[in-house]
């Protein structure tokens, strides 16, 4: 009789899980792991999750939630077979087939199931039970989007656990062996894109939604979507799948904007990630779609703009234009850094004499990037602060206008298209025109493009009707320099020429005799080893 009493208990939480799912039969309201065994274990019911769950979010502040999660997935994932083979994982009903009492507690169940992460390596292992998580992720993100009311403590908790467990995790590294110059060219290399994005794409949606739900109480939300979280979400910004940085690109400015109190340690966050890039690494996928977020924050900064903003400027975005790749992200800095001078025109100056330090001398696609950049600086830019910078930018101008590169030199010419720098110009012309006027000079009579020379003679115009008589005065001073430069020249060739005479006069056989100027690198030779003779 005793026998028998004992033999029916273990049946009672069996009944109440069924109970507890309304009549389910056969699923389980969660997983718990279990370390020790690498087995995935079927807890009897909604309290025994509710129990663990409350455990891990007792855990001291710094403990990361995301991580101890991904922890536990990593855990996890050689269990996840055998998961599958006793076909535990099964579609739960949809919130429609239940009352909404019971909906809060089929959300939880969901968001535990979904923490179960697969192995896309192989299409075909696992398709059914794939199938069966993608749907349930859809159902959440409906749910996310259309609940009326706000998300407990609880919710979040399982939230935040499933978005870490399936988000956060070790990028491949393939193209991130070799240097970035390798990346300059993209075109070249295909990137590598994530086998797992049918599931990560719909739980980077999730993410979305429950930052942006008005549901979401950010004083609530902000002890699980903390300053780990976030750091772990920038660490996905090296992803090489464009789709993926550009969830995060989005996720993270909604974060930016709802959680105040995570604004000053984001922009730290990202300060560092550059400073990485700039002065270590110089490798890294998402700088474009970092400055981009910044781009919008920048445009956000009140006046008179902080010191810290200002140093933000001086450390990190005029700096970026010193990597080789500049070009995968420069129009998102151009950006930033017309923002700033726009916010703040006294700092064109410090702009302009930033561009001239990391300007490019061998690269000339780069130096037309620049040149493209400064135009977008100087039409922001005031007299007052153009005046400071005016001498060593036109001398960077006036070697542009030489180049043998007819685009850089074409670039270059542009400037005096734009009405605002042809005015900042012909205002300082006194103090430009002398520096630029042998270069266009040079231009016109020998460049070989026919575009550079039309464009210089147009400039040539510009100055010339501006101010006819400070025109004259630099042709003169022109014209004269040009004399001194000849007769320099042919007092250079005439001492050649006597000392060749008298070389050939007084030749010697113990004597070096200077034929030429161009083997003068032999005489000097010969007169050392002379020299080392006789001190013998």
């Amino acid at each position: 009789m005793i026998k028998q009493i004992f033999g029916k208990i273990p049946r009672k939480p069996s009944k109440s899980s069924q109970n507890n799912s309304n009549g389910e039969g056969g699923f389980n309201d969660g997983f718990s792991l279990n370390s020790s065994s690498n087995t995935v274990l079927k807890p009897n019911s909604v309290s025994s999750k509710s129990s663990s769950s409350a455990s891990v979010g007792s855990r001291s502040g710094n403990e990361t939630i995301a991580q101890h999660y991904t922890n536990q997935a990593k855990k996890s994932a050689p269990a996840s077979g055998s998961v599958m083979a006793s076909a535990v994982y099964e579609a739960l009903p949809s919130f429609r087939d239940v009352p909404s009492s019971e909906k809060q507690n089929l959300f939880i169940r969901k968001l535990n199931m979904c923490c179960v992460v697969f192995d896309f390596n192989d299409p075909a292992k696992h398709s059914k039970e794939k199938d069966v998580k993608r749907q349930t992720l859809l159902e959440l993100v409906d749910y996310v989007s259309s609940v009326n009311s706000k998300f407990n403590e609880l919710a979040m908790q399982e939230m935040t656990k499933m978005v870490a467990t399936n988000l956060f995790r070790a990028l491949p590294s393939s193209n991130h062996d070799g240097k970035l110059a390798d990346m300059c060219e993209p075109e070249e290399e295909e990137p590598v894109l994530e086998p797992a994005w049918p599931h990560l794409q719909i739980v980077y949606e999730f993410l979305f939604r429950f930052v942006a739900s008005p549901e979401t109480d950010a004083k609530l939300a902000k002890r699980y979507i903390d300053h780990s979280f976030v750091l772990r979400l920038l660490d996905l910004f090296d992803s090489e799948d464009q789709r993926e940085r550009d969830y995060l690109k989005t996720i993270l400015h909604r974060i930016y904007g709802k959680f105040m109190v995570h604004r000053p340690f984001i922009r730290k966050a990202i300060n560092n990630i550059f400073y990485k890039f700039i002065f270590e690494t110089e490798k890294h996928s998402g700088i474009a779609e970092l400055l981009e977020i910044l781009g919008s924050i920048i445009n956000g900064f009140a006046l008179p703009l902080k010191e810290e903003h200002k140093l933000f400027l001086v450390r990190a975005l005029i700096p970026l234009h010193k990597p080789k790749c500049v070009s995968l992200y420069h129009q998102q800095l151009s950006y930033c850094i017309t923002q700033f001078v726009e916010k703040d025109v006294k700092l064109a100056d410090t702009v302009v004499q930033g561009l001239l330090k990391y300007w490019p001398i061998t690269n000339s696609a780069k130096e037309v990037m620049f040149l493209g950049e400064l135009e977008e600086v100087l039409e922001a830019t005031q007299p007052a602060e153009f005046q400071r910078c005016v001498m060593p930018l036109f001398r960077r101008i006036a070697r542009c206008l030489n180049s043998l590169h007819f685009q850089v030199a074409e670039r270059a010419l542009f400037l005096w298209n734009n009405d605002h720098i042809r005015n900042l110009i012909l205002q300082n012309s006194k103090v430009i025109l002398p520096i630029i006027f042998p270069a266009m000079e040079k231009n016109i009579r020998g460049h070989w493009n026919q575009a550079v020379q039309s464009l210089t003679l147009n400039v040539r115009k510009i100055f010339s009707d501006a101010d006819q008589v400070l025109f004259d005065e630099c042709l003169m001073r022109f014209q004269e320099e040009e004399i001194k430069d000849r007769e320099k020249q042919e007092k250079r060739e005439s001492i050649w020429k006597q000392l060749e005479d008298v070389a050939a006069a007084n030749a010697v056989s113990n004597e070096a005799i200077l034929v030429s100027r161009f083997v003068s690198s032999v005489a000097i030779a010969t007169s050392a080893n002379q020299l080392a003779t006789a001190g013998g």
